[in-house]
């Protein structure tokens, strides 16, 4: 009798064992080269989720698995990406800051059973790709449509747009267009700039030439950012009255001190601040930068990795951590939740993350620390890019 219950035991953790399962996630990203620092923040952003929340759910263990795209460069991140699913066997796919990676990827989506959640890329178009990717960031029309409201406002009637020339940059030039000639602005020229610039001289002379009152800027996060922001001070431009608006990206936290002064009063608007107030954000904050070591480098892609942790957990317990994509996406249409960002939603419809846009100015705190301050909220803004794709 006795070895029979010790028998009945050892087949119930036998199967307990067997049924307790490891759902792995890959996440790429930029963990090397000039723009390690956001890859840092999608770890950052993860880790600091997976302690608050554990690395448990139900009977299966979370396990993530990055590999590293310094750069964008599709035809890698494709390989990257068949590399996870294929021999790491991952059952979710994340992370991506460049908008031509995320593309990449999306072909093999359907046949590798396998959600991807968009953590930074920002082209709209990227969830039409796939019926199987979600977005946890934002996007450039999502960001650039409401400073065009704002400069109109300011009194400023023409304006000259300078972006990279990729697709997020494409975006950004046309939403701010779509919104400034909307309320009666122009845009007295548009320029499109290699994604490898460097040295904006020429083009900060193209602007004081131009005869603009104010210039539309947007460049991805990292060192374009910030020599543009530190030419546009240099050359003259914010002495001579030539007004800089930007999304956020160009203002990063991060950069802020290295930007000092220069960056005092440029306006953007953004999906997220490191000094926005809540309860939510700053247990982030706290929870992030201790993740990152070194909390003055938290910066905004962390937040769209924690957020899309939280989409992929709820994921999991939808399927039960079955390996079934479409149930899982399924399953966080309309999911809603309090981000530190603020309140945020996927819409059932695109997939995509409804969310506060704040219109923010480069301040000094009470401590003297250089920060984004908040200034005015445009509530619960979907992608209004998604009709220009259509």
């Amino acid at each position: 009798m006795k070895q029979l219950v010790l028998a009945a035991a050892a087949a119930i953790v036998m199967g307990t064992a067997a049924y307790c399962e490891t759902i792995k996630v890959g996440v790429v990203g930029p963990f090397s080269g000039p723009f390690a620092l956001q890859g840092k923040n999608f770890k950052a952003g993860i880790d600091a989720y997976m302690a608050t929340n554990g690395a448990q759910i139900g009977d299966n263990r979370v396990e993530v698995i990055y590999r590293d795209l310094p750069a964008a460069d599709p035809a890698k991140s494709k390989a990257l990406a068949q590399e996870l699913v294929v021999k790491e066997k991952v059952q979710y796919l994340a992370g991506f800051y460049f908008t031509p990676d995320a593309m990449a990827v999306t072909p093999i989506l359907k046949q590798a059973n396998t959600p991807l959640v968009i953590m930074n890329a920002a082209t709209s178009a990227i969830v039409t790709k796939s019926p199987l990717v979600v977005r946890t960031s934002f996007t450039l029309w999502q960001t650039s449509m409401p400073i065009a409201k704002v400069a109109f406002d300011k009194g400023i009637r023409k304006v000259i747009s300078v972006v990279s020339d990729y697709g997020p940059g494409v975006d950004a030039e046309n939403a701010f267009r779509a919104g400034f000639e909307k309320q009666g602005g122009e845009i007295v020229e548009a320029i499109r700039m290699p994604l490898a610039t460097n040295d904006f001289s020429p083009i900060m002379q193209r602007i004081k030439d131009s005869g603009a009152e104010g210039v539309f800027a947007f460049l991805p996060s990292g060192p374009p950012t910030l020599g543009f922001v530190k030419s546009y001070s240099e050359n003259g431009l914010k002495g001579a009255g030539i007004q800089l608006f930007a999304t956020g990206d160009l203002t990063q936290e991060s950069d802020l001190p290295a930007l000092g002064d220069a960056a005092l009063g440029i306006l953007t608007t953004y999906h997220y601040s490191v000094s926005h107030d809540s309860p939510e954000n700053k247990a982030f904050v706290a929870a992030a930068g201790k993740a990152l070591g070194n909390p003055a480098e938290l910066t905004f892609p962390a937040v769209g990795a924690y957020d899309g942790m939280h989409v992929i957990y709820k994921m999991i317990e939808a399927t039960g951590g079955k390996q079934d994509a479409e149930k899982a996406v399924e399953a966080v249409k309309g999911l809603s939740w309090m981000s530190p960002r603020g309140p945020v939603s996927i819409d059932p419809e695109s997939r995509h993350i409804t969310e506060n846009i704040y219109l923010r100015e480069v301040a000094k705190d009470a401590d003297g620390k250089y920060i984004n301050k908040e200034i005015q909220v445009f509530e619960r803004q979907g992608d209004p890019g998604l009709a220009a794709t259509k």
